[in-house]
């Protein structure tokens, strides 16, 4: 059977399929039909597959040993994996996001949902500021077709080339070549804001809101809302908030549990990891030292995944809940002053900036290897390294620490897996892009058209920051979990519960 490690690298990056929440063929011989643990052998104990069932846990995979089920075999040769699965990296544009809408039920269903209940798009202008890959581009197909007129902007080194050129024939305005220069992309930013005129912003790290805040002011204050995908984002905009410059309602996409715990943890955990495995060698985690900076979704997903690769992991966490967390999750938890000396590998997942400054470059072994898999400019502060100009598409290259070692840098610092790897797998982005169609019905809903006509503005929302209700996670979960032949439970409406009902008055009724 095929090593977990190789698996799991190169299943990942030539599909961009999500390996969390997949069923696995593990061994198509066995009379059981799937495994409920690292403890279950094949009939002969094979040695192999208890190995791969033991790491496959730490990565939400499930085992079976039904063929027609799967949607991964591992059960084959190494070689014959990579000649009978589909290579998306290859793949034309136009292939390249069939391919992925294919694979995104989720959003598309809870579309023709919210249209029954009088979505309308029809003159809505929505511009996107989103890593420009496949994914993206089936949301932005989806919205297009549903009457919207829709705009996109990306910086160059988040840029699928490909997929922008196919996009622009298809009648979607497209600001994004991997050619840019930093003044050409702030061009094309204002460009995008410009001809597109939104109302709308799907966001990403709040730039293109703040951008419109900032140079387009007379578009932002026109604006029904911003929906915005990241952590980092609902954090500068709760700093706008703060300042008094929000002046827009907010919706924190990054909040809802669709998205913080299976984007943030399955999809970024586990591509950052299969993505440096793609850079560095599939068994690059192997005895490794690791330092992992920040314990939040993404931190805790990476780690989890990396320790079943055969990894040291220390964790680094300024909040000290978090700290507890890796602990007992089996993790050492150090100040990041300490962990950087012994460490082989640091891998930042904060989204804050400076996160790892030239103080802890400076204390690193020689050759010791640097990346960042939260993803906001300068989380490593390479802006403080003078002769350091950061070159698009570089997937690792050594970079010399003044009064310090030498070093390997991945992916320029930036987000491994969308400047390196394929990005986030196609089922976790149909989830989060769910969510984004989610956030554009509920913004409409309060502060549309027709918003004023069905509730008499009693419900609209005013500046600031606001979570979608518990009702649309739900609702895209049971989109999921139907698509997938999984239903949740149902509970028992009536148990006899009553507030005034306690242990006391139920031992004396006895």
């Amino acid at each position: 059977m095929i090593d977990f490690s190789e698996w799991v690298s190169v299943a990942s990056q030539m599909t961009n399929r999500s390996l969390a929440g997949s069923r696995v063929l593990v061994d198509d011989t066995a009379e059981n039909n799937t495994y409920d643990s690292a403890e279950n052998n094949t009939k002969n104990n094979n040695k192999n597959i208890e190995k791969f069932l033991k790491s496959s846990q730490s990565w939400g995979i499930i085992p079976t040993t039904c063929k027609k089920d799967a949607d991964f075999d591992a059960t084959q040769s190494l070689e014959n994996l990579k000649n009978t699965t589909i290579n998306a990296p290859s793949l034309s544009g136009k292939d390249a996001i069939d391919y992925a809408q294919k694979h995104m039920p989720v959003m598309q269903t809870l579309l023709s949902e919210l249209r029954k209940k009088e979505l309308d798009l029809q003159g809505v202008r929505i511009a996107v500021c989103l890593v420009l890959e496949p994914k993206t581009a089936v949301l932005l197909r989806e919205l297009h077709a549903y009457g919207a007129t829709v705009g996109v902007f990306c910086a160059p080194d988040e840029t699928d080339q490909r997929v922008a050129d196919q996009l622009k024939k298809e009648g979607i305005v497209v600001q994004a070549n991997r050619s840019w220069t930093p003044a050409q992309t702030h061009e094309g930013a204002l460009k995008l804001l410009d001809e597109i005129q939104p109302n709308i912003i799907i966001d990403d790290g709040a730039s293109f809101a703040r951008l419109a805040s900032l140079e387009r002011p007379q578009i932002a204050e026109k604006l029904i809302g911003v929906a915005e995908e990241t952590t980092s984002g609902v954090r500068a905009f709760e700093a706008m908030q703060e300042a008094g410059q929000l002046n827009y309602p907010v919706i924190a996409v990054n909040n809802s549990a669709l998205k913080t715990d299976f984007d943030n943890r399955h999809g970024t955990g586990e591509t950052c990891v299969t993505t440096m495995q793609k850079i560095l060698g599939s068994a690059c985690f192997r005895n490794a030292k690791v330092t992992v900076v920040g314990y939040g979704p993404v931190g805790r997903g990476f780690a989890l995944r990396i320790r079943a690769l055969g990894a040291n992991v220390t964790i680094c966490d300024t909040n000290p809940v978090q700290s507890l967390r890796a602990v007992f999750d089996g993790f050492e938890a150090k100040n990041l002053e300490c962990a950087v000396t012994s460490s082989t590998m640091i891998v930042s997942a904060t989204g804050v900036r400076h996160t790892i400054t030239l103080q802890h470059m400076q204390k690193m072994q020689e050759n010791a290897i640097l990346a960042v898999i939260g993803g906001i400019a300068n989380e490593i502060a390479l802006d403080e390294i003078r002769d350091f100009k950061p070159i698009v598409g570089t997937s690792q290259r050594q970079i010399q620490v003044p009064n310090g070692p030498q070093i390997t840098l991945i992916s320029e610092g930036d987000g491994t897996n969308y400047t390196t790897g394929g990005g986030n797998p196609i089922e976790i982005m149909d989830f989060s892009f769910a969510v984004q169609v989610s956030a554009v019905a509920y913004l409409l809903e309060h502060n549309g058209k027709n918003a004023n006509k069905s509730n008499n503005g009693k419900n609209r929302l005013n500046a600031g920051i606001y979570q979608l209700p518990e009702a649309s996670d739900n609702q895209i979960a049971s989109i999921a979990l139907e698509k997938r032949g999984y239903s949740a439970s149902e509970a028992n409406k009536n148990n006899g519960y009553r507030w005034d009902l306690t242990r006391f008055a139920e031992e004396e009724s006895n």
